[in-house]
């Protein structure tokens, strides 16, 4: 079948084509972006900002307290990283298990001033 009308249709009666205007187009581009994209983060708010602790030691605790609930952490810590060692490959495996040496070099330092504030015995 052939078409009869050309495409775009020609038509004397309409109003002209308006050319592009590219102070336009950056116009409606920054007011998409705007709607569609959250504003950049405002950094100077960050000095007037009250520092928020989730995590807080209750006061008061001994150090032999302290010193075991850090050995522990530093326990699972170590475990969590020498298992992910295991499951990756090449420089990912290298990083995983240096910072589980640290992990254990840590605990060591723990675990030793532990046995000076609390020795077993």
């Amino acid at each position: 079948m052939i078409k009869v009308t050309p495409d775009p249709p020609e038509t004397e009666n309409g109003p002209p084509r308006e050319s592009l205007d590219s102070s336009k187009l950056h116009k409606a581009a920054q007011l998409a972006l705007d709607h569609d994209l959250p504003p950049p983060f405002d950094k100077s708010r960050l000095a007037h900002a009250r520092p928020v602790n989730i995590f807080a030691v209750v006061p008061g605790l001994n150090p032999e307290t302290l010193l075991a609930n850090a050995s522990e952490t530093l326990a699972s810590a170590n475990v969590l990283a020498s298992d992910l060692a295991f499951d990756v490959e090449g420089s990912c495996r290298n990083v995983a298990l240096a910072i589980q040496q640290m992990i254990e070099l840590s605990q060591l330092l723990v675990n030793d001033a532990l046995e000076q504030v609390a020795p077993a015995g």
